[in-house]
This record gives C-alpha cells, structure tokens and sequence, in this order.
C-alpha cells in the first residue's frame, strides 16, 4: 500500500475529488488511478486557454497589514527545540495562522464573486513582519487549513512548511521541505535576528516568506501561502525622520510598500486554475500585484520606496516605468548595495527582490505612471531575451498631491560588502543543473530528503560553481542559509565593484560602483551586483560563487526556484556539520548521524501517521 505521502500526491492529482475515503485507505479500485500517472493525449498549454477578461486599474493596490505581536504563547515555546535559544532569548511573539477564504482578485465578473484561496490571516499576501536586527523572536504558525476533499483550492496541499526567504536562520526553524506540519498542528520558527558571524556588512533587508512543503511548494505558494519579512536596523532604521546620524532615512511608513507579482491562471468561473501536469513550468495570462488583477496606486508627489519581489512560479520579468525614468535601485536580492545606482529596467527571475525609489516629484500632479513588463516568455522553460512590443503594464501609479513635505533622502554610500577570504576556503565543489531522461537533476541526481548531497563545515567558506547544463531551459538557483559572494560568470571574473547587465539577450558588465565618483552610477539594465542569494542561471550559464557557513548546524537545501522544476525534485540537501567533519559526496544522512533519539519536545502523534512512516523509511 503506498505511504501516506503518495495518497496524498493522488487524491491531489485527482482534483480533490474525495476519491480516497481517508488518508491511510488504498482506493477502491487500484487500477482507476492509474489514469493519473501520465497526463491526458493531447492537452492543451496552458496559455491556449485564455482567463476571463478583466480590465485593467480599476482597483486599488492591496497593501498587506503589519503583524502585530502577542503577548505570549500557550504553550509556552520549548527551548530545547532551537539552536542557540538561551543566547536569543525571543523579545516579540506572534501567532500567524494558515487560513482558506474566498479572495476577490478582481472586482468584474466572474472574478467579483471571488476564488478560493489560502493565506496567512486571511490575506494573501500575509501580513508583513517587520523585525529589527538584536531583536529576536519567536513565530508560531498554525495550519488551519480544511483537509483534502474539503479544501476549495483543489490543487494545493494542506500540509505545510514555511521558509523565511533569505533568512540566517537555524535549519529547525528555517521550513525545510521535509518539516511539515498537517491541519490542526503549529510548528515554532525562532528568528534570532543576526547578522552571520554578527558582522554588520552581512545584514539583510528584505526577506519574505513562503510555503516550501517538499513535492507542492508551487502549488501552495500559487494558492496564496507567501508574505514579506522586513529588516531593519540603525541604518535602515524605517524612520525617515530618524535624527541618529547614522540612519539613512529612506520613505517609510506609508511611503514604503512592498510589491509581490505573480501571474495566475483562472477557469470560466474566475477561479484560480492549476496543471499538475506541468512540468516545464507554469505561466499565468494576468498579472497580479499583492493578489490583485492590475491595480492602480494613488502616490503623492513625493519619494517612495517599492520593495519588488517576483513570487513566481515560473515567470521571469523586466521592469520599467512607461515615463521612461530610471530606478533608483537600492538592493539587490535581500542585500543592500554599496550605493545606490539608476537603472533603466530591472531583471527578476523567480525569488529575486529589488528595493527601488521613485522620486513623484518629478511628475506634474494627475500624471499616470506604469510598471510595464517589457520581456518575452511564452513557456516555463525560461525567457526567449527577446522585447515585448508593445510593454504589458501592471501597476499604474496615479500621482496626487503631497500631504506635506518630504523628509526622506538617498544617500550617497549604503553598506559596504563583505570580504571574500579565501584563505577560509575548505572545498570547491560543482553544482550542475540539468534535465536528464524527462527529469529536473543536480548532478544527475534526483532529490532525496534523506540524502546529504555535500556536507559542510561550520565556520569555513567554499566555492561553488552553479552550472546550467542545458541550452534551453533557464534555471534561478536558491541557497537557503547563507548569501554568497559572485567570483565569475561565464569565466568572467566579478569584483565589488561590478554591476552585471543585461542588454538584447546577453550578459554585460559595468564598474559602475566606484566610491570615488560622486555622481549615481548608471545601467540599462540591473540584474545583480556581486552579493545574492538567487543565481540566475539562463541557458549555457556558469557562475562561481564565494560562500561561507558559519552559527548554526544541520540540514539545508539548494535548488530551482522555478518551483515547478524544484518540486520535480530539483534540489539538494547540504548539511552544516561541525569542523573536522565535512565530507565530499553523496552519503546517507544515517550514516552522518546514526539514528538519532526522538527529539525531546517532540509528542508522539497517533493521529498522523506521516513522520512515524517518513522515519521508518529505509535510507541509501
């Protein structure tokens, strides 16, 4: 009879249709499922079937709440089940609940009557978080999701596992695809809130979070489950007002808005529409910001700082705004750069963030300004490089009149990079990603939770090459843990000072950041400068990268961020272990560890069956 992790997979793939009586009961009638393991002759892409018209900016942008904290939790948190607990004591709690409710994307019919969705205190985007660096705390997640063959989002998986994008996090709290929880149970993330090595050039700013659940993490993100994570700081302090010397004072509050896209698929009845069969990749004919259908955005005649984020699944964009005017860009990925630059367009694959400034000053009051997606994708294997003509635009601000005057500036100089000390340097080691025999592979290799794919040394630093091994597919490529350092790309070498463009299909790149100049530099195109924590590998692509692992032990993962290709198993376990111990190659995670006692703040749970087997399952 299969595990319960595979009549799950099923009942899924048959639409929720409630063709398993239970989770652990084999169906009726084992030979009807077989109609799921290929999909059906002669299905149609996606695209062919258009979603119901909608008109664009006649609503306005959905501007997710700030979490607020709790007093305390019952039960109390268990000490015993993080890394360092004792040293980050939690300062702030919060309780956060995976929740199913009817979301409107879009006021005009079939839309108007709303889709069933998932999110994080019935809203998708969740609530946004902001933390503040020596702040640490502890959130509790509750799943309230209703079960399979209940659930109206019959495509997802009420079984969840939440990572913190970008997060220096310990690998328990970190939402491992293997950590999942099942409706009616929480799981506690402890966020200690520092920098790695506590050194002040690591620290981040925009993280968000998202549902990472092993085999359905594009699935449940697609149904709503992801938010924003916001750092702050005494230099990015939120406050552009803050008279400390040292604070940058950037827009804040209000003036500070972050901007998730995704592109969603939707049926006749204006429901949100999913191919479990699709396994290149999933592409959406509506664009949405913050899960709304083209929005517009009243903006006063001042500055404002956007905090863009590419929520996927599969689509890769390239903004610009239809006035022409560059970007003040800011950070790329979750790291702010050494000083700001103007960039004309800016280059997101799947996961990458970019904070940007605009200045609406600059605009006459009634002006309507755009978002406009100028790049070409027409299937999930990646972006052709050429030009959309005409641009798509996807949220268009309307410039009112200022409320009053406008505190906030840019400064010249941000936070400087982190050294690169080679000396440090354990192992080097290649990572190629690949489709192999109709499967997503690193290394020829399919994901094995209970693999270990490279173990690590705490506190030593490698080098990893990232190689695209195909010439048709492109390939975001996420470690989780730890930022890394771009040595080369495509054998051309990276320093502090290089900003990588992108122009007509092809790699370019400038040494634009030069503290010595004191004019903002300038690129056509922004796709990265030399810290990220997403490599955005296009067909042929090869980057060397610089990282170091240092505060914490246990397992973490690399992979796709197209989610549709991590889900299919494009991904890797890499564990930090403790010095002395690291190793080169593939070894089973029993034979690093032995079989370890049941964790002690862990009860046994008779009701759900899914660890107990998951534990019991034989390892390589």
């Amino acid at each position: 009879m299969p595990k319960r992790r595979d009549v799950l997979r099923w009942s899924v793939a048959a639409g929720g249709t409630g063709l398993l009586s239970d989770a652990t009961a084999a169906p009726a009638d084992p030979t009807a499922m077989l109609a799921y393991l290929c999909p059906p002759d002669g299905e149609k892409p996606e695209l062919a079937t258009a979603s119901p018209p909608a008109r664009p900016f006649v609503q306005p942008l959905f501007v997710p709440p700030v979490k607020q904290p709790v007093e305390r939790l019952v039960p109390p948190p268990d000490p015993r089940a993080h890394q360092r607990y004792a040293e980050f004591p939690p300062e702030k709690f919060y309780e956060i609940r995976e929740q199913e409710f009817t979301w409107i994307y879009h006021p005009d019919p079939p839309y108007g009557g709303g889709s069933g969705s998932w999110g994080f205190d019935g809203s998708t985007p969740g609530p946004t978080y902001h933390a503040r660096y020596g702040e640490p705390v502890l959130v509790r997640r509750y799943n309230d999701l209703p079960p399979v063959g209940v659930s109206k989002v019959n495509f997802a998986l009420p079984s969840t596992t939440t990572h913190l994008h970008n997060g220096h996090t310990a690998s328990e709290s970190d939402g491992q695809p293997q950590d999942w929880i099942d409706s009616g149970e929480f799981w506690d993330h402890h966020y200690a809130n520092f920098p790695a090595r506590r050194d002040p050039r690591e620290k981040l700013t925009t993280l968000w979070y998202h549902d990472h659940r092993m085999d359905f993490t594009a699935a449940n993100v697609y149904a709503g489950l992801d938010g924003f994570y916001l750092l702050f700081d005494e230099e990015d302090s939120g406050d552009e007002n803050d008279p400390d010397p040292r604070a940058w004072r950037l827009p804040s509050g209000k003036y500070d808005v972050p901007l998730i896209f995704h592109d969603i698929l939707f049926d006749e009845n204006g429901q949100v529409r999913w191919n479990a069969f699709n396994t290149d990749g999933i592409l959406g004919d509506r664009y949405t910001v913050n899960r709304k259908i083209q929005p517009y955005f009243e903006v006063e005649a001042r500055k404002y700082r956007f905090r863009l984020l590419n929520g996927g699944p599969s689509r890769f964009y390239r903004f610009a705004l239809s006035s022409g005017k560059p970007f003040c860009v800011l950070t790329g990925d979750g790291n702010v750069l050494p000083e700001p630059l103007d960039a004309d367009q800016v280059y997101l694959s799947v996961a990458q963030r970019v904070d940007v400034v605009i200045d609406f000053s600059e605009y006459a009051i009634g002006d309507k300004v755009h978002i406009v997606n100028t790049l070409e994708q027409s299937n999930g294997k990646g972006p052709s490089g050429r030009t959309l003509d005409p641009p798509v635009p996807i949220l268009e601000f309307r410039v009112i009149k200022a409320t009053g005057r406008d505190p906030s500036r840019v400064p010249r100089r941000l936070r400087p990079l982190p050294e690169v000390d080679l000396s440090l340097v354990k192992h080097e080691r290649v990572w190629e990603f690949d489709y192999d025999g109709g499967l997503w592979t690193v290394n020829g290799k399919v994901f094995e939770p209970n693999r270990i794919d490279a173990g690590v040394e705490r506190d030593s630093a490698e080098i990893w090459t990232i190689r695209n091994g195909g010439n048709s597919w492109s390939h975001p490529v996420h470690c989780h843990f730890t930022e890394f350092i771009v040595l080369e790309v495509n054998g051309r070498k990276i320093l502090p000072t290089t900003v990588q463009d992108h122009i007509d299909g092809r790699h370019v790149f400038t040494e634009n950041l030069d503290p010595k100049i004191d004019r903002r530099p300038h690129v056509k195109t922004f796709m990265g400068g030399q810290r990220r924590d997403v490599a955005t590998l296009l067909p042929g692509d090869e980057i060397k990268v610089y990282i170091r692992f240092s505060d914490f032990l246990g397992k973490y993962v690399m992979h796709c961020h197209n989610v549709v290709h991590e889900d299919h198993a494009m991904m890797v376990r890499w564990d930090i272990v403790e010095p002395g111990k690291g190793f080169v190659g593939s070894r089973s995670a029993r034979r690093v560890y032995g079989t370890p006692p049941a964790p002690p703040h862990l009860e046994p749970r008779s009701a759900n069956g899914t660890q107990q087997q998951d534990q019991s399952e034989e390892e390589p």
